[in-house]
């Protein structure tokens, strides 16, 4: 596998910092964005003002508008908001030129009415192309600061996996692999709604003993119905399973935690998205994972409240008292 190019396509704050990992000791990398106003204001100040002001992109970081010019790269990255993959995915078929470029996705979320992982939606657009996965606790702001973190790369070949952990990895964002791709995508993606749970608690000023039992109790729901999804129970308890969910269920820099915050404080959800420039996956997750529930006969308390907050407006202390209220009963792990 030889990766001379690589290209981020979505240049929010994922893929910008991305691209500062991996540009910053000279790789060539193309770093798309839909925006061609930011990324004017990108390419001539070097800095992505909306979403990770401050940190500088290297040189070596080309940021573009115009898709073709991810077309040719080895290595292609998907760091776009869930909704938007299928439709920027279908363009950039249509433009690819490079038949053995390898694919990774970084985009944590689950389609909405097909239930389909990112992957899948990759795997089925790109038929002939090979699709790994990263995911994990990382904090895009923290990444560009160059501060220690660590991630999953998924790939059910474990030789390129290993060959992306060498090439991608570094002393400061350390890379672990799997075959388990299913794990480290639904880890990554259910992660986002118990996120809105616990920032819901916080913002009604529950305190710490009721926030740890919300995500311990998190954690038995994601394992549950993402066993139901074809994952596998163990792989839940990693990185990007209970790692990731412990992050952005406490980090105060996780835009699905502030979301849940402000519905917690009595925003609705309609004045929290206006004014957001970012995309909190757990709004379109929670949707999707509630469905797959449902077409999968999995009980899923806390995932079920945080649907009727967002989509049936549903009061925040009124599915509080909906989960306190359930049988109490013996602990299952």
């Amino acid at each position: 596998m030889n990766i001379e190019k690589t290209a981020i396509v979505g240049a929010g704050a994922w893929g910008t910092a991305l691209a500062w990992l991996w540009g910053k000791n000279g790789r060539e990398i193309s770093l798309w964005g839909h925006n061609g106003g930011r990324v004017l204001r990108m390419q001539e100040t070097r800095e992505n003002t909306d979403y990770l002001p401050g940190i500088k992109l290297p040189e070596s970081v080309r940021v573009t508008s115009e898709l073709r010019d991810c077309a040719g790269a080895d290595l292609i990255v998907f760091v776009t908001p869930s909704a938007a993959l299928r439709e920027i995915a279908t363009r950039l078929r249509k433009l690819i030129s490079n038949s053995d470029a390898v694919l990774l996705s970084c985009t944590k979320g689950i389609e909405h009415v097909t239930g389909k992982r990112m992957s899948q939606i990759l795997r089925e657009i790109f038929p002939e192309h090979l699709v790994a996965v990263l995911s994990g606790p990382n904090l895009a702001v923290e990444i560009a600061q160059n501060l220690p973190t660590a991630t999953v790369i998924g790939c059910d070949d474990l030789d390129r996996a290993t060959q992306l952990q060498r090439l991608l990895g570094s002393s400061r964002f350390r890379i672990y692999t799997t075959q388990d791709v299913v794990s480290v995508e639904l880890g990554g993606a259910l992660k986002n709604i118990f996120a809105l749970a616990a920032g819901i608690s916080d913002g009604l000023g529950l305190g710490d003993n009721s926030k740890a039992a919300l995500v311990t109790r998190s954690l038995t729901e994601l394992v549950r119905l993402g066993v139901a999804m074809d994952g596998n129970a163990n792989a839940f308890y990693g990185l990007s399973g209970a790692g990731d969910l412990v992050l952005t269920c406490y980090s105060e820099r996780s835009r699905n935690h502030t979301v849940g915050k402000r519905l917690g404080c009595g925003e609705s959800l309609a004045q929290i998205t206006a004014s957001m420039k970012t995309v909190a996956e757990g709004i379109p997750t929670t949707r999707s994972a509630w469905e797959c529930a449902r077409r999968l006969n999995i009980v899923t308390p806390i995932i079920d409240e945080v649907y009727a907050v967002l989509y049936e407006q549903k009061k925040p202390t009124a599915a509080l008292e909906e989960l306190l209220s359930r049988e109490q009963k013996a602990e299952q792990l």
